[in-house]
């Protein structure tokens, strides 16, 4: 698949990813009339509340605040597509995009809300109870409710069926036991949906699996912070130990974990954080070029953004499948792979261009990226576990 830059050269997919388009179809998708004003709503909002929080995020994982979200969500733009009987606005999943992505080009800190508005939320729209409706999707539409993703187990790596932490079932509720980790923002969140074991392992590997609904401020549960490159606590380590969780936290029917976190995953997997994690550096490369640019540099520019609006097309194309009802899980997990490849790559080529003194914020900006670049293909599934998703979609396995 060739994909034509502004500069008369091209970008070439490998013939491995050329091979994952066969038998998937990206519908080019227009976004909807109204996204034209709500985007100058959003960015007239970012102009007037960003600039106390100083210099833009290089990663949406990397920053958070509470006040941040709870504007927000006075705004209406956490929870956009949920019914407003829960405090929704009832919008479509091509609006949601839009204040998606405007967040992310502007290095807003949207890290406390991110977990529940994207993929914890609508976990429960789809199977949970009314009363888990009622009780927690209202304080994440306010911005005042956060959630962490509970699946990663130690020595598991990416094999979710491998996971150990098991819940018992006793009277009126489960008794929890056991770890997670690589767990975002469980040092700051109040609850945690997590994936355990409720049933012994068999030879089908994926079932006897549930999800619990984890109130983090229970004093049986302990967090313990992992540092990463850039020393940052975003990642966490929790401990569950004789933690009871009782029926009314359970989510779904019991034993049907596997496929509520397979569908869940699809909401993960296929947003534009998926590609726009490095985007800052990409704005501020421009930058510090403008009016000194070599030819070779105007060519670096050209060949991102035309690399970066291919990925959006695909990523708006997913949203506009969600919208339709469908789940898209193979599409979302293609656009991960790829858009994840393209994260990694706009540091170390930018970094490659650059000689002589650089601004401080330019400078600050990429070796931020560089130092958080390593969990952009972790995080919502490694490379092979996503080409796995991908062969087995289009029956290549």
């Amino acid at each position: 698949m060739q994909v034509a830059n502004h500069y008369g050269k091209s970008l070439f997919l490998s013939a491995v990813e050329c091979e994952m388009f066969q038998g998937l179809t990206f519908e080019s998708i227009d976004l909807p009339d109204i996204a034209v004003e709500l985007r100058t709503q959003v960015r007239e909002f970012l102009s007037q509340e960003l600039p106390a929080y100083g210099l833009p995020n290089s990663d949406f994982n990397a920053g958070e605040s509470a006040a941040f979200s709870r504007r927000l969500g006075e705004s209406g733009w956490i929870g956009m597509t949920w019914p407003r009987v829960y405090g929704g606005a009832e919008r479509s999943f091509l609006e949601r995009y839009v204040v998606t992505e405007e967040l992310l080009a502007a290095g807003a800190p949207v890290g406390a809300h991110w977990i529940a508005d994207r993929q914890s939320g609508p976990l429960l729209l789809k199977f949970g109870t009314e009363a888990q409706k009622m009780r927690f999707l209202p304080p994440i539409t306010r911005g005042e409710s956060f959630f962490s993703i509970g699946m990663s187990e130690p020595d598991s790596g990416s094999d979710l069926a491998s996971i150990r932490t098991r819940a018992v079932k006793v009277d009126d509720g489960w008794i929890l036991n056991g770890s997670k980790i690589w767990t975002s923002g469980a040092h700051m969140n109040h609850y945690m949906v997590t994936l355990v074991r409720t049933e012994p392992p068999s030879e089908n590997r994926h079932s006897g699996m549930s999800q619990l609904i984890v109130d983090l401020a229970d004093p049986n549960v302990t967090v313990k912070g992992i540092k990463n490159l850039s020393g940052d606590l975003d990642f966490n380590q929790v401990f569950f130990d004789d933690v009871y969780i009782p029926d009314e936290q359970l989510v779904g029917e019991p034993g049907n974990g596997w496929q509520q976190v397979m569908s869940e995953l699809g909401y993960e997997r296929s947003g534009p954080e998926r590609f726009l994690s490095a985007f800052r550096v990409l704005v501020e490369f421009v930058r510090e070029i403008e009016g000194i640019a070599t030819a070779e540099q105007h060519a670096l520019v050209g060949r991102l953004v035309a690399h970066l609006v291919t990925l959006r097309r695909m990523s708006i194309s997913v949203a506009g499948m969600l919208e339709e009802g469908k789940l898209p899980a193979t599409e979302a997990a293609l656009v991960k792979d790829l858009g994840n490849a393209y994260e990694r790559l706009v540091p170390e080529l930018v970094r490659l261009q650059m000689t002589g003194a650089l601004s401080s914020r330019f400078a600050e900006t990429l070796n931020q990226c560089v130092l958080h670049a390593p969990s952009f293909t972790l995080r919502g599934g490694t490379r092979e576990i996503l080409r796995g998703v991908i062969a087995r979609g289009l029956g290549l396995r």
